[in-house]
């Protein structure tokens, strides 16, 4: 599984990075967690920063997700 993390750096794009890093360790999943801060890159997938998304599908825009959400998500999407 990959998860991208659409941000240019700003501290919602840095906390949403560490709090889907903290959901993925706390549910033992096996997952990539990359940034994406490419501009050109984001705009081909979000809006609005911060934006999260498990393989293809973009679950997380324009919102700081808690550790909590992310887990909900990430339960839900590998069922």
């Amino acid at each position: 599984m990959k998860i991208r993390i659409f941000g240019t750096g700003c501290k919602k794009c840095t906390e949403t990075y560490e709090n889907v890093k903290k959901a993925v360790e706390e549910l033992g999943i096996d997952a990539e967690v990359v940034k994406i801060t490419d501009i050109n890159e984001i705009s081909e997938w979000i809006f609005v920063a911060p934006g999260v998304a498990f393989d293809d599908l973009v679950v997380f825009e324009g919102k700081l997700p808690t550790v909590e959400e992310v887990k909900k998500e990430l339960e839900d999407y590998i069922k």
